[in-house]
């Protein structure tokens, strides 16, 4: 087995978990693999490196790989994903102020997000009215889960993401900066970044995306897919370190050595007690202490959730095709669902190929899923850009 050498690119976020861990446990160098892990500041900064072979894998955005793969907001730089590295993972935060506002207009539990969804849309009708800029939420990036997820959220209370609100992009290490300034209202980021901004005092995290979609793909290990017909040996060494990593990071004798890996200061840089929290799925999510656990807050491997979906990334499309920045069509449902690569994990651990019987997406309102009547699925929302 010859010796192979990759420079991966990651964003500090706990659901680079597995890439962190394979490397700093030794799990990629046991399948003889040298991998320099190379920390990032911005999405736009690794997906470019990874375009121009700066970077032989990265840590990506899910629909940032989809969208990659269709030529959306850049060349068409085709992107295979073989495994998941994180479902679930983000949240949405909001400021002590807009916390307050949407406490006094609840009608309900604060654990709803369609009563919090439709608090949102009391408070943005009371700002037009008195004629207040309207609120601002931080997201990661255009094709990110974080804007179809916030999008989803509003607009199933009355919120008009292009009208009512301003979406903005932010570095997810920039978030809690931007929150404490008042330069964003809001925002939604993967772990730890909302935890960061609840100790701080300055924010408190509203829903967990778990609140919103029970099971949605996050972040993948994303390769060119001309890298990996080239290199497919190396391709499954990595699946394999990776797949390790995740089983030991579920592991819960683990817990504490996977944290402290994790936040190290040249991966995540932060504090191991909040990396460890999260792996727990127990947040703090106020400022006052109150704490808040989810099972499935951030999934990083365990019950097969590393297994790529190809349902996941159709859902993925189908939010671009609502929000207007993908044409809906049987070609590019194909090119998208393909990017999703379940035969190269299979191919990997020597698993016997299988179609996913997890449901494609469970979302707390909204129409049913399903991935072969996209258009179906769609005509079903009132608020949409698609066919605009």
């Amino acid at each position: 087995m010859t010796r192979a050498h990759l420079r991966i690119g990651f964003i500090p976020l706990v659901d680079a978990a597995a890439l962190i861990v394979a490397v700093d446990k030794g799990f990629a160098a046991e399948e003889d693999l040298d991998v320099t892990l190379l920390r990032e500041v911005s999405w736009a900064n690794v997906r470019d490196k990874l375009s121009i072979g700066l970077l032989d894998a990265a840590h990506l955005l899910a629909p940032m790989a989809i969208a990659s793969s269709l030529g959306l907001g850049q060349v068409r730089m085709p992107i295979l994903a073989p495994f998941n590295l994180g479902l679930n993972g983000n949240a949405i935060t909001v400021s002590p102020a807009l916390h307050a506002a949407i406490t006094r207009e609840l009608a309900g539990s604060p654990a709803d997000p369609m009563l919090t969804a439709q608090a949102l849309a009391r408070i943005v009708a009371d700002r037009r009215r008195r004629g207040d800029d309207p609120l601002t939420f931080g997201m990661t990036f255009p094709f990110s889960t974080h804007n179809y997820q916030l999008r989803f959220w509003m607009t199933a209370g009355g919120v008009d993401p292009d009208e009512d609100v301003r979406l903005v992009v932010v570095p997810p290490p920039y978030m809690a900066d931007h929150l404490a300034a008042g330069d964003i209202d809001a925002f939604c980021v993967a772990a730890p970044w909302s935890s960061i901004a609840v100790d701080r005092g300055i924010g408190h995290i509203l829903h967990f995306m778990s609140d919103i979609l029970e099971l949605a793909a996050e972040k993948v290990f994303a390769l060119r897919a001309n890298w990996v017909n080239e290199n497919p040996d190396t391709v499954a060494r990595m699946i394999r370190a990776l797949q390790r990593a995740a089983d030991y990071i579920g592991a819960q004798e683990n817990r504490a050595q996977a944290a402290s890996i994790i936040a190290a200061p040249d991966r995540i840089g932060g504090d191991a007690d909040t990396v460890f929290r999260t792996l727990e799925g127990r947040l703090k999510i106020s400022p006052d202490g109150t704490t808040r656990e989810d099972s499935r807050y951030l999934l990083l491997g365990q019950d097969d959730t590393a297994r790529p979906d190809p349902a996941q990334a159709a859902w993925l499309y189908a939010q671009m095709a609502r929000w207007g920045q993908a044409t809906l069509t049987s070609d590019n449902l194909a090119q998208a669902t393909a990017v999703f690569a379940p035969a190269l994990y299979d191919s990997a651990l020597g698993l016997a190929r299988r179609v996913s019987d997890r449901p494609a997406m469970k979302a707390f309102a909204g129409p049913v899923f399903d991935p072969e009547r996209i258009e179906a699925y769609l005509a079903a929302f009132t608020l949409s850009r698609h066919g605009a």
